[in-house]
């Protein structure tokens, strides 16, 4: 009997520990579910049950909550609440396809521990808040589809961990700050399609070696050459429907590069003869002022002709063979 209570005993002493959520955050959770006038998306939310094990869109680790996703109700009206800045382990924020205005507050700088921040599709507004900057935690930053406006922020480049700056399909204008030539820490992935950018890249990037650039759909205008370099690690480059105006024979390509789409611009010049060496998955070359016939080999001629189309005088598989 001795030995079996000792067994017991020893079993229980091995489990891991249980944690119930935090008092304090509970009831701050609740506070942003009544400032959501108690919306369906959080009928879940009650004091009767543990919001680490029970409520939707919470997660915790030892009773402290780290991950708040509220997404896909776009009958959730308002603001984002102050109380967000209390849930200070919280390292995961997605507030997606909800119908969010104004801006982001402040007290997101208390969540020192926050890495993933998801504000997606929504209707925030004004320029994005430079007290950003002070979340040195954060690895990606999507912001896109609102309504952002104002320049790009050059206080990016402070962000020590930042990954993936994503901002899509915003009001932003102006140029690419000249900042962008030196990050402090990692050089981010950068979506910037569908803004209201423009003017030149700054020479300055001409040495930061991105991995993804998508400006489509601006008013970039110059060279945008200094994307590529020969010994760049740049996987993607999108920088169709701008101005762009560069000599497309000079160009030297990473041997990593795989998404490329240049289409409607102004790029002149040949197809340079190193893009049969390279392991291409999208490309698209349309509405340029190219000229010559097309390099043969590698992934080449398994693009469509479209992908091809509208040149100066471009010839050759997939397009007709005479120039």
């Amino acid at each position: 009997m001795k030995l079996l209570l000792c067994l017991s005993m020893l079993f229980i002493s091995s489990l891991p520990p249980s944690y119930s959520c935090n008092s304090k955050e509970e009831n701050t959770l609740l506070q942003i579910k009544k400032h959501f006038n108690n919306p369906d998306l959080l009928s879940t939310w009650s004091p009767a049950t543990d919001c680490c094990t029970s409520w939707t869109g919470i997660e915790c680790t030892n009773g402290r909550v780290t991950l708040l996703s509220m997404s896909k109700d776009k009958k959730l009206v308002g603001h984002i609440p102050d109380q967000i800045g209390d849930l200070l382990e919280l390292q995961s924020l997605e507030m997606s396809y909800l119908n969010l205005t104004g801006t982001i507050p402040r007290t997101i700088t208390k969540l020192k521990h926050l890495d993933l921040i998801f504000l997606t599709w929504n209707r925030l507004s004004g320029p994005i808040p430079e007290y950003i900057s002070e979340l040195k935690s954060v690895t990606f930053l999507d912001i896109s589809f609102n309504k952002f406006t104002g320049p790009i922020p050059g206080w990016l480049t402070q962000m020590p961990n930042l990954q993936t700056f994503q901002a899509d399909n915003n009001s932003l204008t102006g140029p690419i700050p000249n900042s962008f030539g030196s990050f402090v820490g990692n050089v981010p992935n950068l979506f910037l399609p569908y803004n209201k950018l423009s003017g030149k890249i700054p020479e300055s990037l001409s040495k930061i070696d991105f991995q993804a650039v998508v400006l489509t759909g601006n008013s970039f205008t110059g060279d945008g050459s200094m994307f590529f370099g020969g010994n760049k690690r740049t996987v993607q480059v999108d920088l169709s429907r701008n101005k762009f105006e560069f000599d497309l024979s000079k160009v030297k390509f990473g041997k990593s590069m795989a998404l490329l789409d240049l289409s409607h611009n102004r790029i002149f010049g040949k197809l340079p003869r190193e893009l049969t060496e390279l392991h291409l998955q999208r490309f698209n070359i349309s509405y340029n002022r190219l000229c010559g016939k097309i390099p043969r080999g590698g992934k080449l001629q398994t693009f469509k002709s479209y992908e091809f189309a509208h040149n100066r005088c471009l010839c050759g598989s997939p397009l007709k063979k005479a120039c």
